[in-house]
């Protein structure tokens, strides 16, 4: 019998699970993985192989409540590896995320910013349709 793999993605205040090989499972192996969900108030998502809780776990606590449930699985995390967005490093929005930044404040900057984060600015209001 083929092994479900279950690939663990952390988010903030959840996290998902992937099964690559979900077609391949038995329908018993379905069952007790739909279980798990319901269990816990997750969803699972059968288009995508997917399944997500919202409940802070991590990994090692995943491992655990899967081995002492008799989930016959291969499990693996799925690290995202988080980009460093761009904060304001002047004026009365100073350490701000440019994406956080109000609108007037974006179009302020596009007539009367000419520096280093010009590219940025420019990015943002492309984002805005601004």
């Amino acid at each position: 019998m083929v092994k479900a793999h279950l690939i663990f993605t952390h988010y903030q205040n959840s996290y998902s699970v992937y099964i690559p090989n979900l077609e391949r499972l038995s329908v018993e192996q379905i069952q007790e993985l739909q279980h798990f969900v319901d269990v816990r108030k997750g969803v699972f998502d059968f288009e995508k192989y997917t399944f997500v809780i919202q409940k802070r776990l991590e990994f090692v606590e995943f491992l655990s409540l899967i081995n002492s449930l008799g989930i016959k699985a291969v499990c693996e995390e799925n690290f995202i590896v988080k980009k460093a967005q761009p904060r304001v490093g002047f004026g009365q929005y100073k350490g701000m995320l440019y994406n956080e930044l109000p609108d007037s404040y974006l179009i302020w900057l596009k007539t009367n910013y000419h520096g280093a984060d010009r590219a940025i600015i420019d990015s943002e209001l492309k984002k805005r349709k601004l």
